[in-house]
């Protein structure tokens, strides 16, 4: 549930709001909202579109574009400004959204104390790339931009999952080449914009992952250059010698916004805003100093600027995402629908604190300023904010691509100690019984994977013997696969799955 919104308005005035209809959000209307809600007080007339954002989706508005919009807030001297980029034909209605509010749109934090809402205004600019690639390509050409920073999920880079290369044969990749006057994919994109630089005699952009993968700027440096040699050698070279592609983890929890938050709005604060965000209180940004053509001074607005980004990031990924993937699973399995709903389970509780303790965290090196236990409480808890809903088939989507970056490195790390990974092979069990697609009430459960068509039949098929879903190299690679100790453990928990089902294989784990 979402409860409802603070703000701090006398009674009559609340009352008021309530009964006028609401107001819709955009930048003429600003004045009117009631002056309990913080909006821009900076003139968002004179920012100037330094940033491009490749994937305008609630993760990005919830945190780098709060980061710039408390940046330009405070009295510090700056004008980057955010223009966003959708790329894909259905952020159609999320991008007709953004443009009509003049890309203002509301922030909600939520927790188990309350909401808050404030107004974002750091995008200042929003562009459909299906309907005009050639304006994309000319924004980030354009001698104003200085980074290009991207949320475009883990597939978003094109990695070959078994290899760790990069994946050349891509259908996406295969138009991209053959087609570079009419990109479809971001690679394209960016592909033809630095071209373009480079031949106006401009220095490149900074190329800014914001994703969720382990060492994201060095993944995408190594993926990216690999295109860019194929689509044009000497741009590849020029970009190796003079771009940068700073390493950064990021982390907030971001649901997937409802009706239920747009009701919320208009009920509570007289607003009427087409795609609000609902996040939780937590943040963090630890960014790699490494940027080729200038960048705002985040670490004024509370980013963590570092020289060495993996510790922070292995932490987040081995702890964090690692235990979203332990909790999913099964959580849908037993009939939970949200992740507090989860955590909430004793079971699952214990299960994801014992995975963290006894199998995660002895694979993490000393982080600077890090009490490690302290973290681990710290993710239970914000998992249980019952403000947030975050649904456990959002957490699910795309297991193939989320299972080998979070959970898979624990693994290895641990049987090369000879470490337990009890807990981490019951956690990919339970997502091989999931790619069957129904519970043991034979109700439907949301699989949604780019590699489902051909994972789903593999589960269906081999039933308690995880051997065909092990040998998919493209994920487990070679070593994991043939390693006994895994298959052993692996084995155990989907046998218990098939002949005692989820509920007792659960209590059976947890105890």
């Amino acid at each position: 549930g979402a409860g409802s919104l603070q703000h701090s308005d006398s009674g009559s005035n609340g009352d008021m709001l309530k009964t006028s209809p609401p107001i819709p959000l955009n930048q003429a209307n600003l004045l009117r909202l009631s002056a309990s809600i913080p909006s821009p007080v900076y003139d968002r007339e004179r920012l100037v579109q330094r940033i491009v954002h490749i994937g305008v989706g609630g993760f990005h508005r919830a945190h780098q574009a709060v980061y710039l919009d408390d940046l330009l807030s405070s009295h510090i001297e700056i004008d980057w400004g955010i223009c966003g980029v959708c790329l894909l034909p259905q952020d159609e209605k999320m991008y007709r959204a953004m443009k009509s509010q003049d890309c203002l749109y509301t922030v909600v934090e939520q927790s188990a104390s309350g909401s808050r809402a404030r107004i974002v205004g750091s995008i200042t600019d929003i562009l459909f790339a299906p309907e005009n690639p050639q304006a994309v390509i000319e924004k980030m050409a354009s001698p104003e931009c200085r980074i290009v920073s991207l949320t475009i999920t883990e597939g978003g880079y094109y990695v070959d999952e078994g290899s760790g290369g990069f994946n050349a044969q891509h259908p996406d990749i295969l138009h991209d080449l053959a087609n570079p006057e009419d990109p479809k994919c971001s690679f394209g994109y960016l592909a033809a914009a630095l071209e373009s630089r480079r031949r106006r005699g401009l220095a490149p952009f900074t190329l800014m992952s914001c994703d969720n993968m382990q060492s994201n700027g060095d993944v995408f440096k190594g993926t990216f250059l690999a295109f860019a040699t194929l689509y044009k050698p000497a741009l590849a070279a020029w970009l190796a010698e003079k771009g940068a592609f700073p390493n950064s983890m990021v982390d907030r929890i971001t649901p997937v916004t409802t009706d239920q938050h747009r009701d919320l709005l208009k009920a509570d604060l007289g607003i009427e805003d087409r795609w609000p965000v609902a996040t939780e209180p937590f943040r963090q940004w630890v960014i790699e100093d490494h940027f080729c053509n200038g960048r705002p001074p985040w670490e004024k607005a509370g980013a963590q600027i570092t020289w060495d980004v993996l510790p922070y990031e292995k932490m987040k990924i081995r702890l964090l995402n690692a235990s979203h993937q332990a909790l999913c699973y099964i959580g849908m399995l037993v009939g939970h629908r949200t992740v507090d709903q989860a955590i909430g389970d004793p079971r699952i509780r214990r299960l994801v604190a014992k995975m963290m303790e006894e199998e995660a965290a002895p694979t993490l090196p000393e982080i600077p300023g890090i009490d490690l236990g302290a973290y681990q409480r710290e993710v239970i808890e914000r998992f249980a904010n019952p403000a947030i809903g975050d649904q456990l088939a959002r957490i699910g989507t795309d297991g193939s691509a989320r299972i080998p970056k979070f959970v898979l490195p624990i693994i290895a790390d641990q049987l090369a100690n000879g470490g337990p990974v009890r807990m981490c092979a019951f956690t990919v069990a339970a997502w091989f019984r999931f790619l069957r697609g129904v519970d043991d009430n034979e109700e439907r459960l949301p699989i949604d994977d780019h590699l489902s068509a051909r994972l789903c039949p593999l589960a269906e098929a081999a039933g308690p013997d995880p051997a065909s879903l092990l040998s998919a190299t493209e994920i487990f690679g070679n070593s994991l696969a043939n390693s006994p100790d895994f298959a052993g453990e692996v084995g155990r928990a989907l046998r218990s799955f098939h002949e005692n089902g989820a509920e007792s294989t659960l209590e059976h784990y947890a105890s």
